[in-house]
């Protein structure tokens, strides 16, 4: 069983108020707190080692190569990848999917078609629209049921000898639901597509399995793992990697230049244009111990036994709407209140403490498909409790009595 009150003293930021009350931060879903040893990771590699990795002989130089790539090869355990050439370090999971509709998708041409879902962030809708209107490809989307669970069948119905990628979402970042992903790859393989998986809100909350799913590509972010900013994951199989082109050209990612030709680095660095964020690599590398510390099941467990407390009081205040009732759900509440629009309930939230996102959760597509203009969210993490819950739902009565 888990310990908030030992894993809470980790966190400083907590012990914060906001308009004069206790900070509850219910927004994990966009961002995660990061522990003590991230930060003083952080600062004591500025303080003791920075300097440029894989490019020096001396020893500050060697030190910090040796902690990006302890990472590196800390990353590959954490998800089970095959080996550290098939984990490549980008600025986000944005970043790496861009890099595959950039470099896979390179070799697309009009009239292949990527299959998509309506519950997509923008990160997986917007690259593959660049690549449409720069080669032709066709893009479908499959649809969810009322619950907010995909129609299988109809994503399967969309296949054809046309259907290239399959590019889908572990878990919504709106809905909360965990998709059937193990079954979809499973799929897409049997017609021969390749597969890319939208990890971000999957590896804060869940055990994740590369060889086990088959997946050829999977994206994740440090940030939402209780690491730093600006660090992201893109695992993908090694013999799709070995076929792609590199997707952006300088420093560290070639073997030898002339004015007459270039020849790329082995794998991963052939990715790995310029100099990385070293530093926040080595820092990423804290968190994942955090993680693994407290249990990643331990872990899910307990935010959904927070989550479940949560939707089941929010539910009790008269006008709430819940949007998402999956069967299989992560940590994430989406509601709304009558009429009330999103940013007033986040606004009145807020001057109680209590820290929601509102909006449309950079997923657009998927509130038009709704008939909603966005949500309130609330997200947790394994430092929220039993008490923040009561506090959540004690707040949106509160906001409830004044502006209904």
């Amino acid at each position: 069983m888990i310990d908030t009150e030992i894993i809470r003293k980790q966190f400083p930021i907590l012990e914060r108020s906001v308009a004069g009350k206790p900070l509850v931060y219910l927004d994990n879903t966009a961002t995660s707190q990061a522990p003590l040893r991230v930060v003083r990771e952080i600062e004591r590699i500025y303080t003791t080692t920075r300097a440029n990795v894989h490019r020096g002989v001396h020893t500050l130089s060697q030190e910090m190569t040796n902690l990006q790539e302890e990472c590196r090869e800390k990353v590959r355990e954490f998800i089970n990848a095959s080996s550290i050439e098939e984990i490549v370090f980008t600025r986000g999971a944005t970043e790496s999917i861009n890099l595959v509709a950039n470099s896979f998708g390179s070799s697309f041409k009009a009239g292949d078609e990527v299959i998509l879902t309506v519950m997509e962030h923008h990160a997986n809708i917007v690259p593959w629209q660049l690549l449409r209107d720069r080669t032709g490809i066709v893009l479908k989307v499959v649809d969810i049921d009322e619950k907010g669970e995909l129609d299988l069948e109809k994503y399967k119905s969309l296949f054809t000898d046309r259907t290239v990628l399959a590019s889908f979402c572990h878990v919504s970042n709106v809905l909360g639901t965990i998709n059937p992903i193990k079954e979809m790859t499973a799929y897409a393989k049997s017609r021969g597509v390749a597969v890319l998986i939208d990890g971000a809100q999957a590896t804060p909350h869940l055990k994740v399995d590369v060889q086990d799913l088959d997946c050829d590509f999977y994206v994740f972010s440090a940030h939402k793992m209780y690491g730093p900013s600006g660090i992201g994951v893109l695992y993908g199989k090694k013999q799709r990697l070995e076929k792609m082109p590199p997707w952006q050209g300088g420093g560290e990612m070639i073997s030898v230049v002339t004015f007459a030709h270039t020849t790329f680095a082995d794998l991963p660095f052939k990715f790995e244009a310029g100099t990385p964020d070293y530093i926040g690599i080595a820092a990423f590398a804290k968190a994942i111990d955090f993680m693994e510390e407290v249990g990643v099941k331990e872990m899910e467990e307990h935010e959904m036994a927070l989550c479940s407390y949560a939707e089941k009081g929010l539910r009790e205040i008269e006008g709430i709407r819940i949007y998402g009732e999956a069967s299989k759900k992560g940590p994430v509440i989406s509601f709304l209140l009558n009429n009330v629009h999103p940013y007033d309930l986040g606004m009145l939230l807020d001057k109680q403490g209590v820290e929601v996102r509102t909006g449309h959760h950079c997923a657009m597509p998927l509130m038009e498909r709704l008939g909603i203009p966005g949500t309130v969210r609330a997200s947790f993490a394994v430092y929220n409790t039993i008490r923040e819950a009561d506090t959540l739902i004690s707040a949106v009565s509160r906001a409830a009595a004044i502006l209904t």
